[in-house]
């Protein structure tokens, strides 16, 4: 067995082995970054009612259209104008 072929088995088993490291390392992140961020912030939207969809005026309306604010009146040139 030569030098260059125990290397590349040697390579080749680290890969397999980094690839479950990295496995693991994804899913600590995952679960920490939810823990931690994602619910907190739902505790605290909970806590306050915060409406963040925006759904309680809905629900009396009779529909859930919101008239464009941006101009008073449209025309082509602005349409035309993309900034």
């Amino acid at each position: 067995m030569t030098v260059r072929r125990l290397g590349r088995q040697l390579y080749g088993g680290w890969m397999v082995i980094a690839a479950h490291f990295g496995e693991v390392q994804t899913l600590l992140i995952v679960c920490a970054v939810y823990v931690f961020v994602v619910g907190p912030v739902a505790v605290g939207a909970a806590a306050v009612r915060a409406d963040l969809l925006g759904k309680r005026r809905v629900a009396g309306a009779e529909s859930a259209w919101l008239a464009a604010d941006s101009t008073a009146r449209p025309d082509l040139e602005r349409a035309q104008r993309l900034f």
